[in-house]
């Protein structure tokens, strides 16, 4: 009895452990059961795609910006592709490797001046642990890459070699004939100069591609998936013509220099259709050394001094109340006009209206405009609004500031404020403004806007081309022009200017001198400008020069400071022959390519002249230009596709040469 109760106790727990796994079974069985109908409704394109965003992403692929060049064609600045090399080392072969390891880190070593070594240790690091993106070099340019990719191993390529590279591009600028100012940048922080003017058209458009995870933070890209290629930007042609932007400078940094200045600013325009053909911005940056580092022609706005008594007195000449008989008493030079005292600091006794410019009285002008304005200020105001002098300037570069002119609504107008207008204070203005004004008169009275850009072109087709704007069709009458150019005329000849004065070359123009901050305890500050245009008969080109804070102990007047740049700048730019001007600057420097003979291939070279390279092998070429000091750029590898300058041209000394190659 006793071993039968055993038996079924036994027997029972048996049961309760079958029944329990039973069950557990069933359970899991169940659970299984859910979970394939649940992946049976699942989005096949959800698993897809979450697997898709762990392991791979789409990159962007910058577009190339397009060029932006001189008006003679020159390149201001350009966007030329760099190499970034990474190995893949788990796809090399461990007998690729170890046969030709030795021989690589010795091509590595003389390369890059390190001890094979320190590639041997790094790369057999990096062999063990089968990095799939181990970043080598970057920044190659077109040489540099086409070496290291023959290479022992890198020369298999990236599915044997596990030689991975990466195409860049980079912005440079091309020439050191203009500073970096002027040009300016466009990137993620702020906009300036040429490059952030045209910044709509020389930004492309840009594509994509795959890139797979190889780590936590490294992603290589797939070639074999599909690439949306970028679009390009388009090629701008600026207005600015590098041989008078390279005149301009010389002249103004000279004078910077020798008067121990802090700042100044040059800029010419061309009297015809308004285009500005330079604009050069020095700052002192230590003693006697300058940099294009602030656009103070556009961005600063001060007192313009004495050159603007030819805006005063052009509007009493188109009124009617100044002719050539017109004359003013300026008596000792003295005068006290509203409790406010007015002085020429020269001469005295009663001048012709060509001899108030000529000696730029400042008692002259102020009686003159006072006479006739005093009771109708707004009558004299107007002229200026209708020669935009209120309006901020409507033109592509950026940060130009808007000009200012205390008027009777101002609570700073008093009685003595129209007189103070009359010569050059209570207003402020950017030298493009003035410089504007100025080539109105030059150009017959017709103002025009300053034109920064010339074309724009997009594969070799012109998509744009700038025409002459008129901002004012007439700005006074025939009479009241030909009276100023006269008088302009003799400011240079008898006047103030007259240390300028060439028989050689007809000038006409205005000096300034402007003390600011005169408010201020310490020595006096002064701004030294001369305005003006030439040929006076038939003119070219205008000029406005601005020197800041000159050393008051060598000078400090418009004439002495600023005029002499301004002849240095006319005689180089318009005159033949002129007189005491270096002879380098007469002839244009070429450059003799016939020494080109170790070519692999023949290149049919005509002196003085671009050759035709396109179709040859650049690797082969490129090196020929270099080894004559030719400054080479280029884009893609393979035969050559494209050139700049084109066959036939004539290579001025240091130009920089432009070739597109195949990719």
């Amino acid at each position: 009895m006793a071993v039968q109760n055993e038996f079924e106790k036994k027997r029972s727990n048996t049961l309760r452990w079958g029944y329990l796994f039973t069950g557990f079974a069933f359970i899991l069985f169940v659970v299984f059961l859910g979970r394939i109908l649940v992946l049976q409704n699942t989005n096949v394109q959800e698993i897809k795609d979450d697997y898709i965003n762990k392991n791979y992403r789409e990159a962007t692929l910058k577009a190339a910006r397009g060029n932006l060049y001189a008006s003679d064609g020159s390149i201001l600045a350009t966007t030329v592709m760099r190499y970034d090399v990474y190995l893949d080392f788990k796809i090399i072969k461990d007998t690729v490797y170890s046969n030709n390891i030795g021989a690589l880190t010795d091509s590595l070593s003389t390369m890059f001046g390190k001890p094979r070594s320190y590639f041997r240790d790094r790369f057999d690091q990096q062999k063990k642990a089968k990095n799939q993106y181990y970043s080598l070099v970057k920044g190659l340019d077109f040489d540099d890459y086409d070496r290291i990719r023959q290479f022992p191993i890198f020369k298999k390529g990236k599915n044997r070699g596990g030689f991975i590279v990466d195409r860049n591009y980079k912005r440079e600028l091309a020439t050191t004939q203009i500073g970096a100012g002027t040009i300016g940048m466009d990137n993620e922080i702020a906009k300036s100069g040429l490059e952030g003017a045209f910044s709509k058209f020389l930004t492309g458009t840009d594509g994509t591609r795959l890139e797979q995870r190889v780590n936590s933070s490294q992603w290589k890209p797939i070639d074999y998936w599909k690439v949306n290629e970028p679009i390009d930007g388009q090629d701008v042609y600026t207005t600015i013509d590098l041989r008078i932007q390279d005149i301009a400078h010389s002249a103004l940094e000279k004078q910077l220099v020798h008067f121990d200045a802090d700042h100044g600013s040059v800029v010419v325009m061309e009297v015809s259709t308004g285009k500005v053909k330079a604009m050069v911005n020095l700052r002192r940056t230590e003693p006697g050394l300058y940099a294009d580092a602030y656009n103070y022609a556009l961005k600063d706005a001060t007192e313009p001094g004495s050159t603007f008594k030819t805006v005063s007195l052009l509007a009493a000449m188109d009124d009617g109340f100044i002719d050539e008989n017109t004359t003013v008493n300026v008596g000792n030079g003295v005068w006290t006009y509203a409790k406010q005292r007015i002085s020429d600091g020269h001469g005295g006794g009663t001048y012709e209206i060509s001899d108030v410019l000529a000696k730029s009285s400042n008692v002259g002008s102020a009686k003159l405009i006072t006479k006739f304005y005093a009771d109708k200020p707004q009558v004299f105001l107007d002229h200026l609004r209708r020669w935009k002098m209120f309006d901020k300037m409507d033109i592509e570069l950026p940060g130009i500031t808007k000009p200012y002119i205390v008027t009777p609504d101002d609570k700073r107008w008093n009685a003595a404020t129209l007189a103070s207008l009359a010569y050059g204070y209570s207003s402020r203005f950017n030298l493009l403004q003035l410089t504007t004004f100025y080539n109105g008169i030059a150009n017959n009275g017709v103002m025009l806007k300053p034109l920064f850009i010339e074309k724009i072109l997009k594969d070799g087709r012109t998509l744009y081309e700038a025409k002459p704007q008129v901002m004012v069709k007439k700005m006074a009458s025939q009479k009241s022009i030909t009276l100023m150019t006269n008088a302009l005329t003799k400011a240079v000849e008898k006047g103030t200017a007259k240390s300028i004065f060439t028989p050689n070359l007809k000038m006409a123009g205005k000096t300034g001198t402007a003390r600011f901050e005169y408010w201020k305890p310490g020595p006096a500050k002064y701004q030294a400008s001369f305005a003006g245009f030439y040929p006076s008969d038939n003119p070219k080109y205008t000029c406005i020069v601005m020197i800041n804070q000159p050393d008051n102990s060598k000078g400090f007047y418009g004439s002495t400071v600023s005029a002499p740049v301004f002849k240095e700048i006319a005689g180089k730019t318009f005159l033949k022959t002129p007189q005491n001007i270096e002879e380098s600057m007469l002839v244009d420097k070429k450059v003799d390519l016939s020494k080109m003979i170790h070519a692999p291939v023949k290149i049919a070279v005509k002196q003085n002249q671009m050759p035709n390279v396109t179709g040859l092998i650049g690797k082969n070429i490129i090196p020929q230009l270099e080894n004559q000091g030719y400054r080479v750029d280029y884009k893609g590898v393979g035969k050559i596709k494209e050139q700049f300058p084109l066959e036939g041209t004539i290579m001025n000394k240091d130009q920089r040469i432009y070739l597109q190659l195949q990719n």
